[in-house]
């Protein structure tokens, strides 16, 4: 008996699909491509801004799965509204009355996670061309987005402290009529990367400035409760109040992934109530809602006092990881690396001397099991070669220690 065989067509390559502008060649996160060496046995990375796994509350999220899902199982497995629960739309307005912001529920809107609030966002507000501000060094899936929406990037000059304001304003002065921007992004509190916070003043002119040049200010706050020095600083939207109409030129972003658990996907949104509007049109077409199972399990975990608990412990478990890097590096590599130490947070952002390339010692430091990001991940233009972010956050002290040891040895290599 014989069998014949029909030869597969050959693979259509990229060119056959007629794929829309910005996903002709699109660029990955530059942070994503290093997680293939992060199941490496003995792998210490530096490199994700990932909670530590051994400081999950597991046993109080345990309890409020539990609890929702015993209270009112419908609620837990049925389609929700669009803009989230009622119930943790409540809750979430009161956690943002503690932080000084006033709002009520039916200023939140829900999302999953953060980073779609921001994507509903340039939905709403960016088409291609247009023009958009960030901070430089920036978090990189804000880069990304903007530039899948096909925006006009312009960075905006950063020190110590965050935005240079002054500089901004001059910045401005100089772009022409048709440049104006739409938007600058920012985050103000222990920023990704470089873990600065913007001072109260500069907050206020900041605030002040967007309002009158009409630019949507576009505050991310992931890490704003993970102070573990220095003095709290009101975010923005709070302050705005204090100037009549600014306002309405702030949205705003909150999340519980690096508070309670990226898990959980529950991020919202504070906007006027023209762009909020649009976003929950947005959303109705990209997930219909937030999965009301992890809403009604975030609204008992906040309802139940957990959370205050929580960050009081990952806290102080931060500010010692920080320390033990911090002390560790400076023992190792006293002359060979640079580094500015953060108030909170999960970075410490860092500089190499003698003008070495960080993406170079990258490739000795996987050789030692150890990996951070190089600084170029996070420029839009121009980036600082030399630079790097490390995360404290997921390593332990003693990883810390030895991560730093092994850093050290890739740096002489290197």
């Amino acid at each position: 008996m014989t069998t014949s065989c029909t030869a597969a067509p050959p693979a259509l390559d990229d060119q056959a699909y007629a794929f829309t502008a910005p996903f002709r060649a699109p660029q990955g996160s530059p942070i994503r491509e290093l997680f293939k060496y992060v199941g490496r046995p003995g792998m210490i990375s530096f490199a994700g801004g990932y909670p530590s796994k051994d400081l999950f509350d597991r046993d109080g999220i345990a309890r409020a799965l539990e609890a929702a899902y015993r209270s009112d199982p419908i609620a837990c497995l049925q389609y929700g509204d669009t803009a989230g629960a009622p119930s943790l739309r409540a809750s979430l307005a009161q956690l943002m009355m503690a932080r000084g912001v006033r709002c009520d529920a039916d200023d939140v809107l829900v999302t999953t996670g953060s980073q779609q609030g921001f994507d509903l966002l340039l939905r709403t507000l960016i088409a291609p061309g247009d023009t958009a501000l960030v901070e430089e060094p920036a978090y990189p899936a804000a880069i990304q987005a903007l530039r899948l929406a096909g925006a006009n990037i312009v960075p905006v000059r950063t020190d110590a402290d965050g935005i240079d304001v002054e500089a901004l304003a001059a910045q401005l002065d100089a772009l022409p009529a048709a440049s104006r921007p739409k938007l600058l992004y920012t985050v103000p509190t222990f920023a990704n990367p470089t873990g600065a916070t913007l001072p109260r003043e500069r907050r206020e002119a900041l605030i002040k400035l967007a309002a009158a040049r009409r630019i949507v200010l576009v505050e991310d706050d992931p890490y704003g409760e993970l102070r573990f020095s220095g003095t709290a600083v009101p975010p923005m939207i709070a302050l705005a109040d204090a100037y009549p109409g600014a306002r309405d030129w702030i949205v705003y972003f909150g999340s519980l992934s690096k508070i309670v658990a990226p898990g959980l996907r529950i991020g919202w949104t504070i906007a006027p109530a023209p762009i909020a509007r649009r976003m929950i049109v947005a959303k109705q077409t990209s997930d219909l809602c937030t999965a009301p199972l992890s809403q009604e399990t975030a609204r008992y975990y906040l309802d139940s006092g957990s959370l205050a608990v929580h960050l009081r412990s990952i806290v102080g478990a931060y500010r010692s990881r920080c320390e033990a890097l911090l002390k560790a590096l400076a023992h190792f590599a006293p002359h060979a690396i640079a580094l500015s130490a953060p108030q909170g947070g999960m970075f410490v952002w860092a500089r190499l001397t003698g003008g070495r390339d960080a993406a170079e010692v990258l490739k000795r430091a996987i050789e030692q099991n150890v990996m951070f990001v190089p600084g170029a991940a996070f420029f839009v233009r121009t980036p600082d070669a030399s630079s790097l972010r490390l995360s404290f956050a997921a390593p332990s002290e003693a990883e810390a220690f030895e991560g730093a040891r092994r850093l050290a040895v890739a740096l002489a290599q290197a």
